[in-house]
């Protein structure tokens, strides 16, 4: 005689003729019970349904490796006070850390361990920079609070990219006018590239630009943002030239700067899209490059130091802003002195 099932104990196969059992309880909704049949793990998440206790829960990381320490940084106050951007590159750190040495000892990750995570990535400077970034941050933090004995960072230095003394890219007059050929009024690429352009503006904030942002005023528009990066408020007139870019579109109902479906990028995407669009027209500037052009006209049209915090979100005596006002003197006093000496 077949064996009669435990109470509420059932089995079908699907369609592929895998036999699958579950639990249901009356007229409750069906539990699936995962485990192998007729193992210790297999009763007990059948016991655990039917009786409606929770489940136990898997155990967090090994104390004291890698993992461990992680979880508890990106569970503490400090990492909740990073801003959003932060958490998530670090998170996507992290992750690559848990996976190649999440079950080793804190105390076994040296220097030699933070240099060679650091060389993996040496191909991407910026990548190799972050890393050590993230690293320092978590082994601090693990010092402070006397999860770590030591931290492996100190003294490291990073790498020194194609950027390293020049910085980004800044536009030419020549490469923005290619640019605007290339991509002229009514298109999504005219609108970023204009956005960018005349209001100064990173691209993770200029992305978040929209209509919210406009007060209206009896000489035009101004644009009011709290800048992602440093959260000050950068308030600054949306110049004609600009209007009439957005009023010829195409623009979103949240954010001027849309994808083709009509909603918002993240800063990351964007700045695979736009890459495209600047190649695309044959120039070798990028996002942040037209922030630094954006900059060098205002200077060279006579704005101060304090003008320049002001309209690129920089703090007062910001080494920025003195670089583009001394450039843009020594451009002046060089013209004139071609005028004089003719």
């Amino acid at each position: 005689m077949p064996r009669k099932k435990p109470l509420h104990l059932r089995s079908e196969r699907t369609r592929h003729g895998k036999l699958v059992w579950y639990v249901r309880v009356g007229h409750e909704p069906r539990i699936r019970i995962r485990e192998e049949y007729n193992t210790t793990e297999f009763w007990a998440a059948y016991r655990h349904a039917v009786e409606g206790a929770p489940k136990p829960q898997p155990a967090g990381p090994k104390a004291n490796t890698m993992a461990w320490l992680i979880d508890k940084y990106v569970n503490s106050g400090e990492w909740k006070l990073l801003k959003a951007a932060t958490r998530r590159n670090r998170h996507s750190i992290y992750r690559q850390v848990e996976k190649s040495v999440g079950e080793v000892p804190v105390k076994n990750i040296q220097r030699k361990s933070i240099m060679n995570g650091r060389e993996k990535r040496a191909d991407r400077p910026h990548a190799a920079n972050e890393f050590v970034s993230a690293m320092r941050a978590l082994f601090k933090w693990g010092v402070a609070h006397g999860h770590a004995p030591i931290d492996p960072t100190d003294g490291i230095k990073p790498l020194t990219g194609k950027n390293a003394h020049t910085g980004f890219h800044t536009w030419t007059e020549v490469e923005v006018a290619q640019f605007q050929a290339k991509h002229p009024l009514g298109t999504r690429e005219r609108v970023a590239f204009d956005v960018l352009l005349y209001t100064g503006l990173r691209r993770g904030d200029a992305v978040q630009l929209g209509r919210q942002h406009l007060v209206s005023h009896g000489n035009g528009q101004d644009f009011s943002i709290r800048t992602e990066k440093t959260g000050m408020v950068v308030t600054a007139p949306i110049l004609p030239i600009l209007a009439h870019t957005l009023a010829r579109g195409p623009v979103g109902d949240l954010t001027f700067i849309t994808k083709l479906d009509g909603t918002p990028y993240d800063k990351q995407s964007f700045a695979f899209w736009f890459g495209k669009a600047c190649k695309a027209a044959g120039v070798p500037g990028r996002a942040h490059g037209l922030r630094k052009a954006g900059a060098a006209r205002a200077a060279e049209e006579g704005a101060t130091e304090s003008q320049l915090n002001a309209l690129f979100g920089w703090a007062d005596g910001s080494r920025e802003s003195a670089v583009y006002t001394r450039t843009a003197n020594r451009a002046k006093m060089a013209r004139e002195a071609r005028r004089n000496s003719a």
